[in-house]
């Protein structure tokens, strides 16, 4: 049996996520279009035969950190490298190799561990660099060519992350899939339809807080699961936005997140839904 740790590293926005619940095969991580989706490191785990790998979908890594959001994200994406056994270094070949990616490249050529090149999004028509991407290979020990959105060539990625994974047991049983407990689950799945519907200001100061989640039974009988969660923003401007006018933005961000989790936790949901001006929140929450 083989085990290990194998950290999914890359710029901000180049398909970790989405690669990570590809492997998986199950959504353990939100994924949107925009950068700064994935704020700490989420384990996805894989049990097969071989063993087991435990994936660590990180925050993409900015060059130039222009908030205490980004200071903190690139801070968690550096952390994460730490006692790893293995690195999936993930690039998008639809972007070019700017001073962004060197920047990480510098973070990850040092480091002894095996390291894997996985060039995503090959099956895009916007994949111009892909022969840029091509010249990194001697830096690692294999390129893998791979679409996470399509599954192309996952099964050979995963294939050549257990030929360099060490001997070991288990750490995770083998019906779990992530680390990430079910309130911070559902924090993440109403942060997400926020990424998913709100303008490209807003919701990089925005983040979500379950204060409350319990079944409760209705006056039929019927039992549904009560969650109270506050959207938390940094400015006051940005509240009226999240809300709406006549309440219309909020009811359909909370509309979308309840048909998710209604889907996933196999249970009737009620969400109860608050936005709350917090300036304070990325000191306390990240």
């Amino acid at each position: 049996m083989k085990a290990g740790f194998v950290v999914l590293v890359g710029r901000s926005n180049v398909g970790k996520s989405t690669l990570l619940n590809s492997l998986v095969g199950a959504k353990v991580a939100i994924t949107s279009d925009k950068p700064q989706t994935t704020r700490f490191p989420i384990h996805g785990v894989i049990h097969e035969a071989r063993g087991e790998i435990v994936f660590v979908d990180t925050p993409g890594v900015f060059e130039k950190p222009r908030d205490r959001v980004t200071r903190a994200l690139n801070e968690h994406a550096r952390a994460a490298l730490e006692g790893i056994d293995a690195l999936v270094y993930v690039a998008d070949p639809t972007r070019y190799i700017g001073e962004e990616e060197e920047t990480i490249l510098k973070l990850v050529r040092p480091l002894t561990i095996p390291k894997i090149l996985a060039i995503n999004k090959i099956d895009s028509p916007k994949a111009a660099h892909l022969d840029d991407y091509r010249k990194l290979a001697p830096q690692f020990l294999t390129t893998i060519e791979i679409s996470a959105t399509h599954g192309t060539h996952l099964k050979k990625l995963v294939a050549a992350i257990f030929e360099h994974l060490p001997e070991g047991a288990p750490t995770y049983s083998e019906f779990q899939r992530t680390n990430t407990e079910t309130r911070l689950w559902v924090s993440e799945v109403i942060r997400e339809k926020v990424f998913l519907q709100m303008e490209k200001e807003i919701p990089y100061g925005v983040a979500v807080e379950v204060k409350e989640m319990e079944e409760r039974e209705k006056k039929t009988g019927e039992r549904v699961l009560y969650i109270a969660a506050e959207i938390l923003t940094t400015h006051p401007n940005h509240k009226k936005m999240l809300i709406g006018k006549e309440g219309r933005k909020i009811k359909e961000l909370g509309e979308a997140a309840r048909k998710e989790l209604e889907l996933a936790l196999q249970s009737k949901v009620f969400l109860d839904l608050e936005v709350v001006v917090d300036p304070r929140w990325p000191a306390r929450l990240l």
